[in-house]
């Protein structure tokens, strides 16, 4: 199955960021400017982009909102090539059969972009195969989760799909051993994985929706000392 557009590109908005996306070496695919954005750092953006060759579209306001899905673009908008990021499904047929190992978190509902922002730098440090980010009811991958990964987000191994219900139906169709990271499960650190193992973590509030926590062979979670009642989801 080949990949969409949308499978391979973060879209960003904002002067400030577009500028710091071009100057910072990333792969520029287009900017998106409004036909009325002017300024010195437009002119900069501009300039730049010239030199670097990167296509500049100008475009209505209604364009760069549609493409946005924010009132707070600043008038600018820029598709910026995620190297590893592809659908859950290209994924899968990269690794059919049990031979090969691999391992992925699943996000279930996770609302705040900063918090997605930090996982994505996190699983990317700890070198996990993946890390499954849907479209649906999750936040989105924008400038608040890029600028909260410190820009890993480009290259940290994101596979998307429609939403997470989807997501493990097909991990499991996989073979992957599917285990929830929750409260109230074994311990995470005396607990032994499957060599294909999915990892799945819940809203901050709510935790892992029903459906897809019935799909689920069991739960571990951190042990916490200290009188430390809770963690952040990040």
């Amino acid at each position: 199955m080949s990949m969409t557009l949308r499978d391979q590109f973060l879209i960003i908005h904002g002067r400030k960021p577009v500028l710091e996306a071009l100057s910072g070496g990333y792969e520029v695919a287009r900017i998106h400017l409004s036909s009325g954005a002017k300024g010195k750092i437009i002119k900069e953006i501009e300039n730049l982009a010239y030199v670097r060759g990167v296509e500049v579209e100008r475009v209505t306001v209604n364009r760069i909102n549609a493409l946005t899905r924010s009132g707070q673009h600043q008038g600018i908008a820029a598709d910026i090539r995620a190297q590893r990021m592809q659908s859950l499904t290209s994924f899968l047929e990269q690794r059919s059969g049990r031979k090969y190992a691999s391992s992925v978190l699943v996000l279930d509902g996770i609302h705040n972009p900063a918090n997605l922002g930090m996982i994505l730098r996190s699983v990317t440090a700890a070198g996990l195969d993946g890390v499954v980010v849907p479209y649906e009811e999750t936040a989105k991958i924008g400038a608040v989760a890029i600028k909260a990964s410190a820009g890993v987000a480009f290259k940290a191994p994101i596979l998307r799909v429609d939403n997470a219900l989807n997501a493990v139906t097909q991990l499991n169709e996989a073979r992957f051993d599917l285990v929830a990271l929750d409260v109230g499960g074994e311990p995470v650190f005396s607990s032994e994985f499957s060599d294909r193992m999915a990892l799945v973590l819940g809203n901050e509030t709510s935790g892992i929706g029903e459906e897809v926590r019935n799909l689920c062979s069991r739960t571990v979670s951190l042990p916490l000392h200290n009188e430390v009642e809770s963690l952040n989801v990040a």
